[in-house]
């Protein structure tokens, strides 16, 4: 029997709805904004990731098509009172006969080593890393969320450019090229609108500084350069710490792939994290094919399907 399936990955800034068959085979796909399920905002979490939904149901002509299962991997669904808040406003809106949702690591993991052992680590808006180990422990550093963690992330890259960018308007640090790109990506005329800008930055806001900050290191900035090296230092350590925690040893072979916006194949920081990773964690095996979440999400949701029969 005929039936689709759907996979979600959602994260601060975007989300990702992978549309299949009954054999898991991509029919179609669709982007929405970001569908984290942060404290007091499961609802529009929800409510993105529905609309995405009938975006990419739409787009292989299967409008009005009750799809029998639903997975979405979202950022910040560890914490279990979310991932039951945006759950429940799932199954109100309708959007599957069965509803799932899962940590975002859960379905990133999927899709990068199957059922086998590994460490992932992402950064994008935010940063996390994630591993499992030979026996089959589940390990997990980092993921403490914009106030106390996200190190190496966008949303971090952004905050620590604007204290660069304020401490040379000061005179407090030497003059970067920092700073005008910082006001250009802002649309700002001058350093005196940073404060009123900051007030109402969101995570996603920050992150989206990270990209000027990436164009002014490849110039030879060494203030953005130092800033995207600590950076990677930060993010290189989340991996080690799980390497020790899991297969006991840096130094053993140990499967790694990167995930998140930041991590591109080819990226800037990923270049970086690259490198690092060769003294920081000698074991590391990088996995140079792309990781795709939602790829993972739609196999889990598979497998739900099957076992409803």
């Amino acid at each position: 029997m005929s039936f689709l399936i759907v996979g979600v990955d959602g994260g601060g800034t975007k989300t990702r709805v992978i549309v299949a068959d009954e054999r898991g085979h991509e029919l179609a796909s669709a982007t929405g904004g970001g569908s984290a399920a942060r404290p007091g905002q499961t609802t529009q979490a929800a409510e993105v990731i529905a609309q995405t939904v009938t975006e990419a149901l739409a787009a292989c002509d299967r409008s009005g098509e009750v799809p029998r299962v639903l997975c979405a991997g979202l950022a910040g669904a560890g914490r279990e009172p979310e991932r039951q808040a945006v759950r429940e406003a799932l199954v109100r809106l309708e959007v599957a006969d069965l509803v799932l949702v899962e940590p975002d690591a859960i379905i990133a993991l999927d899709d990068a080593f199957g059922d086998g052992p590994g460490i992932l680590l992402v950064s994008g808006t935010g940063s996390s890393c994630f591993g499992r180990s030979p026996t089959g422990t589940f390990g997990r550093c980092g993921g403490w969320g914009p106030n106390i963690g996200d190190e190496g992330s966008g949303g971090w890259i952004g905050r620590r450019a604007l204290s660069i960018a304020a401490a040379a308007a000061d005179g407090r640090e030497p003059e970067t090229t920092l700073l005008p790109a910082v006001l250009t990506a802002l649309e700002l005329e001058s350093s005196d609108g940073l404060i009123a800008w900051a007030a109402h930055a969101d995570p996603a806001a920050l992150a989206r500084l990270a990209n000027p900050v990436i164009t002014v290191a490849a110039t030879g900035d060494l203030r953005a350069n130092s800033l995207l090296a600590m950076a990677a230092e930060e993010l290189v350590t989340h991996v080690r710490a799980l390497a020790r925690q899991l297969f006991t040893d840096e130094r053993a072979s140990i499967p790694v792939a990167l995930a998140g916006g930041l991590m591109e194949r080819g990226s800037f920081i990923r270049t970086k994290v690259e490198q690092r990773l060769k003294s920081a964690v000698p074991g590391a095996v990088v996995r140079t094919e792309p990781v795709v979440p939602a790829r993972g999400a739609v196999r889990l949701a598979l497998k739900a399907a099957k076992a409803r029969g």
